[in-house]
């Protein structure tokens, strides 16, 4: 045991912050809710996430704050809800994003994977929806994915809870090893 006093394990923690991205209607929000067990309101229409939700989650055995942002298509902003999601980002530098995507429109989703990665950031992707990808004969071959993008690829069904637990994992290793080793696909 490292002797570490809770006071103290209370505020390294409160450094640690993972932030959920990606597209309006694609979970962000319903990760935030399994993550955090608050809830926050999860609608079908665009920019319905217009604030920034802040929530606390233990993760392993780190207690980090996961941090729900508005729907976002890219780094360069055009709508208000891009600027606020750039500028967390950007300036708040988080120890892990959790790129969350529709498996079913991988190819439009990967854009943002790119310019997250380009900007330095320590990225998962979680292909949620992989329940309906997989009803539309869509295959998603995860692990030659990760391999090419060099970071861990999570398929993943949020509503049925599938592929959370692997999440939790991946997030846990990473936090808990410290920002001194980068994600990588065989985390």
């Amino acid at each position: 045991m490292s002797g570490t006093h809770p006071e103290e394990m209370n505020t390294r923690s409160a450094t640690a912050r993972v932030v959920l991205v990606g597209n309006p209607n694609v979970g962000k929000s319903v990760l935030f809710n399994r993550l955090t067990g608050r809830y926050v309101v999860v609608s079908n229409y665009p920019g319905t996430t217009v604030e920034i939700a802040r929530g606390q989650a233990r993760i392993g055995d780190v207690v980090c704050e996961v941090v729900d942002t508005p729907g976002m298509y890219s780094l360069s902003p055009i709508t208000e809800e891009e600027r606020v999601a750039r500028a967390l980002l950007l300036r708040e530098q988080p120890d892990v994003v959790i790129h969350v995507v529709d498996a079913k429109n991988l190819d439009r989703m990967l854009a943002l994977t790119l310019q997250l990665l380009e900007a330095g950031l320590p990225v998962v992707l979680l292909l949620n929806m992989m329940d309906e990808a997989e009803r539309l004969h869509v295959h998603i071959d995860h692990h030659a994915l990760a391999k090419r993008l060099g970071i861990p690829v999570i398929p993943a069904s949020l509503i049925s809870g599938r592929g959370v637990e692997e999440l939790k994992n991946i997030v846990s290793e990473y936090l808990s090893n410290g920002q001194n080793r980068s994600l990588s696909a065989a985390d």
